[in-house]
């Protein structure tokens, strides 16, 4: 693996703030990649946990309305190939956003165009915030979610949702009435058969399926390199055509994927488990 010090040889247009350029070691590049990785794949699962609870709580509604647009959500995104539905977003985002001399203003100081999501930033080295200002012809200052980003960010999220929207249906209905039912006759008040009955119940049931859609979505997040986006994959891709270095390449991206998964795992296991055992 000696070759993981050389040159990079190549820049990457998304660094997350590191200071990385065609001159530093290619172990670095790497990292940037890898780091990107992270950078879209946890706030795609915060988001996909959200939106699929809400989903999965609407499919359980007694009112048809919300049900079927829950069913309808679900049945559409399950079925489309997540890549189709990444370069749907990423084609939408570009033709519908308006260009940067022209950005959208979203609330105080967050300004949304072909250019990315514009909002303000901590600069740690000057102490100070950057505000993003519109100018003549793009959007400066503060930080900038690329297009490409917000495109995977929304794939993965919306695509996952579908799953953990099944799996929070699924965990409440394991739940038996009779419990329910129970604690009811016990004295215990809607929230508190909700709270301290229903939710660790059902979280025994959910926590494994979650965490194998976790597990899923980091590694589906390999799909970005497909609109652009300098994940680990595209960052592999461009050091194999630079390094010439195929096996030893796909080998770091695998031990990657692989650590990631197993580090997944681990924390669900001994972490997120343990609150359902506890409470049950």
């Amino acid at each position: 693996m000696d070759f993981l010090l050389e040159p990079a040889g190549f820049d990457i247009g998304e660094t997350g703030g590191w200071v990385v350029d065609a001159t530093a070691p290619l172990w670095q590049a790497m990292l940037v990649g890898l780091s990107n990785t992270l950078r879209v794949s946890l706030p795609a699962l915060a988001l996909s946990l959200l939106l699929g609870a809400a989903v999965g709580l609407m499919r359980l509604s007694p009112q048809a309305v919300p049900r079927r647009l829950a069913t309808a959500w679900v049945e559409a995104l399950r079925n489309l190939p997540l890549l189709i539905q990444l370069l749907m977003w990423y084609f939408l985002l570009l033709e519908w956003l308006p260009s940067p001399d022209q950005a959208l203003h979203l609330g105080h100081a967050v300004w949304l165009s072909k250019g990315g999501l514009s909002f303000p930033w901590w600069d740690a080295v000057h102490g100070q915030w950057q505000w993003p200002e519109p100018g003549p012809f793009n959007v400066s200052g503060g930080a900038t979610l690329t297009p490409e980003y917000l495109a995977v960010c929304l794939a993965l999220s919306t695509y996952t949702s579908a799953y953990v929207a099944e799996i929070v249906r699924a965990a409440v209905q394991s739940v038996p009435r009779a419990l329910l039912e129970a604690a009811e006759t016990l004295g215990a008040t809607p929230s508190q058969v909700r709270w301290r009955v229903l939710r660790p119940q059902a979280w025994r049931v959910a926590a494994p399926p979650l965490a194998n859609q976790a597990i899923n979505l980091v590694k589906n997040s390999s799909l970005a390199v497909a609109v652009g986006y300098p994940d680990l994959v595209s960052v592999g891709n461009t050091a194999l055509n630079q390094t010439g270095r195929a096996v030893q390449c796909i080998a770091v991206m695998m031990t990657v994927y692989l650590a990631l998964s197993w580090g997944l795992s681990w924390l669900v296991n001994s972490r997120l488990s343990a609150p359902a055992g506890h409470t049950a």
